[in-house]
Order: C-alpha cells, then structure tokens, then sequence
C-alpha cells in the first residue's frame, strides 16, 4: 500500500510513520512485510475514541504497539508476537495505535505516560 506519511516525535526520537485511516487500511496493516526499519511504524487513525484491539495474524515481524489518546498521550504498550491471534487492546478508549518494532519503546526509556508530538494528536471537542 502507499500509504500518506507523517513525522511523530517521541521526546528526542522521531519516527515516519505510514498512516492507515480507512478500514481496508487497517485490516491490512503490515501484514506480510518482512522488515521495517528502525525509524519507521504505521500509525492506525481511527473515528472516534474506542477500546481497539489488534492481532498479528499474517504479521510476519514482531511489533510493540502503543495505544495512544487524542492528546498523544500512551495508553499503554503491547508487545505482540509475528504470526499470532492473540488479542492485544488499549486499557482505556483510544484513537490511534502506533505500530513499531517490538522493543523500539523500551530501548529509548518510552512508557506508557509519556507523550508522543504530531499535528494530529490534539484536543478534539
């Protein structure tokens, strides 16, 4: 997929990051990829604020994925094994999952709390 790009930036880090809005997006994911580089993730934009839920079937790279608020705030962090059913979800109702290679967060110190810094991520009414 081309997907649009953006630049996220998490304290000094930044990422680029493909953005998946629709659903045919979102179902697709980076399934069958098998790499990405460091410096990259996907970022799954949704409608509106819900407890979303991501799985790894046809994933073929390990990934970490960081539930995020509409302020860019981490929800909470899930690392999630390739090739896998097993039911990943945000602890409170969110807008956007950012997908990563697994263990991007933790070897920058980024936890669930911290903010990540994009035009998108704003206070909505």
């Amino acid at each position: 997929m081309n997907l649009p790009r953006t630049t996220l930036s998490a304290g000094i880090h930044q990422l680029q990051v493909q953005v998946a809005q629709t659903q045919e997006q979102h179902a697709t994911g980076l399934m069958f990829r098998t790499d990405m580089p460091q410096q990259e993730g996907m970022l799954f934009v949704f409608n509106a604020p819900s407890q979303q839920c991501f799985w790894m079937k046809n994933t073929l790279i390990p990934l970490t994925a960081a539930f995020v608020a509409d302020d860019g705030t981490i929800v909470n962090l899930e690392d999630m094994q390739a090739q896998t059913t097993q039911s990943h979800c945000s602890t409170k109702p969110v807008r956007y999952v950012l997908e990563v290679n697994q263990g991007w967060f933790a070897k920058k110190g980024i936890k669930a709390g911290d903010k990540l810094r994009a035009a998108l991520f704003q206070v909505r009414p």
